[in-house]
């Protein structure tokens, strides 16, 4: 089973959580036999090459005369004719240009031709549920599933492994036909075909030709029945967290681009991926992937991610991205673009729940999702793999426990480096009874409930340094291992999840990141293959974690609100997603983080989704694809850049650029000078009650003073649009160096429309 990828302290973007060392992956060059090319294998890779229209040409070229332009720019062969061989995509919507396999000396040669922009290597990209739709308010006939009509007419476009199309999450019981304007594919070849609610699929990994879009992994099957599966009775993972499973939107239509196998993702297929979705109709991309931690993010129009996702909005499509699992280091975001809505990872208030019981009666409550029913509930001896004092004994890693007594003993092993499950067998195959797992100390709170063929409990970091001071405070440590189902209704949900990747935007520090946070945190969805243990039982369903699981979930309400709000723009959609957000949790405390402290607004962004606050937020911040040009002129991009990213001719000095901030964007990232005050404004439009008066609450922000003029916004019709603004001004005793924070909400007597605030003292 796939987890998330832990270096110690380090984690790395991956769909969910494994413990195995990742190392960086490059792209596998094809041999190239062609006559034009003595070059083997290691000498080409595939490269993303931007271009310009011939000078001759309009926007409107044919896509035959654009292949021919494209091929134009590929090496010739001896003959003299262009290699086609060397093709690996030809885009149409998302860039001007196409993706080939090339040689170093090859991209010199064609920089030199007329019309050549920009050639970069490709990126490769890492991947980064019964409960979930009640813990969001979601629930049939009732609420926003009843106004939102649960997505109907609305497509979502998921970009990851696959699917597997005869799984009950992709019936299309009770599906309408889809929408006229659908124009996509359906590329089974072994007698599968497409329904109402699985209109499409399609294979894009260049590296595999010919193969149909099947998930052989089960990280597409899962994201894509979060977002919009369709209804499922008694779906659990051995019994537990047993329920009806349904996505966001269970009405709506998915269609299916496999742009991942189970090791990498590259850039060339997907953003050949997002070509084919724009084009064939879809309203809503869903993409659970990013750069690894090793890799540092990029300016935009070098972000073939970022490119793709502002054709998209260009479009009229919603695109929704996972944050990344690197937390909860800071600055260790993916999919930075403001443009792009960025979705970090929460816990839900369901538990799996197993305990640990001390000799010293003391309990410790954790995670596990297999649970024996005839496991014994008395006191074993307990024992710490670490006490001999060698660090891979401690991660109770493959033949580390040879010279330890853990036979018919519970072993505390420590996580990192290794898979869990590598852990779990190194236990039993030494004579453990059991395996307690304390998490790393970055996890800290953030327990996972993964599926073991062993009796084992996933548990907190700072409940496992207790039971190892336990087990150092006896000559005589004992432990039980109580397995106790499915527990609903922890007060301190939603919390951060520990892995959810961190802000400030490294890319845009003017634009707060991540822009929300949903479930993601052992959430349960359909899967590809059966899922085994020790009992021999199966199911196809899974629960897995990370921020790859709190995407979809966006993604579904997206298309809710898209069904709902059918005229709202992308940019309209997430602003009511964020200025809706909630802020506190189930206990009415702000939301913690994975250390029980307070999160911070780097861990949140605007809050926790809320769909039933969303389909009607009273107010939405709007902005057109070409607002985003004064905000990348402010950037500093050269004109060709800016260019590259939003397909036609800029001239920046032409353009009355402005600083990031000034976007008009739901929240705020300020960077604020010493005895310096900056002025920013922001327009709002009324899509509430025609007559609604709207007064500002200015929430505290330390070291910092906020002011609002005008403090009431007096809307007298719908769609009404009424600018203010907001300057900021800091004390002159405040801190230097220093991060504060707050918000701005506009409240009338049926809405509060929020507006986060990140203040970086320089």
């Amino acid at each position: 089973m796939a987890g998330l990828l832990i270096l110690s302290f380090v984690f790395l973007l991956s769909f969910s959580f494994s413990s195995a060392l990742f190392q960086e992956t490059k792209a596998i060059p094809i041999e190239i036999t062609s006559e034009s090319s003595t070059f083997k294998q290691k000498d080409l890779q595939t490269y993303i090459v931007h271009v310009s229209l011939p000078s001759d040409s309009d926007n409107s070229v044919q896509f035959h005369d654009l292949e021919s332009w494209y091929h134009s720019f590929l090496p010739k062969t001896s003959t003299g004719l262009n290699d086609a061989s060397r093709m690996v995509h030809s885009y149409r919507k998302v860039i001007t240009g196409f993706a080939a396999r090339l040689s170093a000396e090859e991209v010199k040669e064609m920089e030199k031709k007329e019309g050549f922009v920009s050639a970069r290597p490709q990126k490769i990209l890492a991947l980064h549920t019964t409960h979930s739709p009640d813990f969001l308010g979601l629930h049939l006939n009732h609420g926003v599933w009843l106004n939102s009509t649960r997505g109907k007419g609305v497509i979502i476009g998921i970009l990851d492994t696959g699917i597997k199309p005869d799984h009950p999450s992709f019936s299309d019981d009770g599906m309408p036909p889809p929408p006229p304007r659908w124009k996509g594919k359906c590329e089974f070849n072994n007698g599968t075909i497409c329904n109402n609610k699985l209109i499409g699929a399609r294979n894009f990994i260049s590296k595999e030709p010919g193969l149909p879009p099947l998930d052989d992994y089960g990280h597409g099957t899962h994201t894509a029945s979060t977002a919009a599966g369709n209804f499922v009775q008694d779906a659990n993972v051995f019994g537990n967290a047993n329920g009806i499973a349904v996505g966001m939107a269970p009405l709506a239509h998915l269609a299916i681009y496999r742009v991942c196998n189970k090791v990498i993702c590259q850039v060339s297929d997907v953003l050949a991926a997002m070509d084919a979705a724009i084009e064939d109709g879809v309203d809503v991309l869903s993409l659970s992937l990013g750069h690894g931690i090793l890799e540092s993010p990029e300016p935009f129009f070098e972000d073939n991610m970022a490119i793709g996702a502002f054709t998209a909005i260009q479009n009229g499509v919603f695109v929704s991205c996972s944050a990344g699992n690197s937390g909860p280091l800071s600055t260790t975001m993916s999919n930075e673009a403001p443009w792009i809505l960025t979705v970090g990872a929460s816990t839900t208030d369901r538990s799996l729940r197993a305990t640990a019981l001390l000799g010293n009666n003391v309990e410790f409550d954790g995670e596990a999702v297999f649970q024996p029913e005839d496991f014994p509930t008395t006191l074993f001896p307990l024992v710490y793999a670490g006490m001999n004092g060698i660090l891979f004994s401690a991660l109770c890693a493959p033949r580390s426990l040879k010279h330890i007594d853990v036979r018919g003993k519970v072993v505390l092993c420590k996580d990192g480096f290794f898979d869990t499950h590598v852990k779990g067998k190194t236990v039993k195959d030494a004579g453990g009874v059991g395996m307690i797992l304390m998490n790393s100390q970055p996890l800290g709170d953030t327990t996972l409930a993964e599926v073991h063929a062993f009796p084992t409990i996933r548990m907190s970091f700072t409940d496992g340094e207790a039971i190892k001071a336990y087990i150092n405070s006896t000559s005589t440590p004992k432990a039980a291992i109580l397995f106790k189902g499915t527990v609903i209704g922890a007060k301190k949900a939603p919390a951060v999840a520990g892995f959810s990747s961190r802000g400030p935007n490294y890319a845009s520090p003017g634009i707060l990141k991540p822009d929300i946070i949903g479930p993601g945190v052992n959430i349960l969805a359909a899967w590809s293959s059966s899922v085994e243990n020790i009992t021999n039982t199966t199911s196809t369903f899974h629960v897995v974690s990370g921020t790859s699981m709190s995407c979809p979930h966006l993604s579904g309400v997206a298309a809710l609100l898209k069904a709902a709000h059918p005229d709202w723009s992308p940019a309209a959609i997430k602003s009511a997603i964020m200025t809706s957000a909630n802020v506190l949790n189930l206990y009415d405390s702000l939301i913690l983080d994975e250390r029980k402290l307070t999160a911070d607004i780097f861990a949140v962004g605007a809050g926790h989704v809320s769909p039933s606050r969303a389909i009607d937020p009273g107010l939405i911040y709007d902005i057109k694809p070409d607002d985003y040009i004064p905000y990348l002129c402010g950037l500093g991009y050269k004109d060709k850049n800016i260019a590259t990213i939003i397909g036609k001719t800029v001239k920046c000095s032409t353009v009355s650029s402005i600083s990031e901030a000034q976007l008009n964007y739901p929240s705020f990232s300020i960077q604020l000078l010493k005895n310096a005050t900056q002025i920013y404004t922001r327009t709002v439009k009324n899509v509430g009650e025609s007559s609604s008066p709207y007064y500002v609450e200015i929430g505290s922000i330390s070291e910092v003073d906020v002011s609002v003029q005008p403090s009431m916004l007096n809307f007298t019709e719908v769609n009404q649009e009424m600018t203010y603004q907001i300057s900021f001004t800091r004390s002159a005793t405040s801190i230097h160096n220093s991060i504060v924070q707050g918000a701005i909400t506009w409240v009338c007597k049926e809405h509060r429309v929020r507006s986060p605030i990140a203040v970086i003292l320089e």
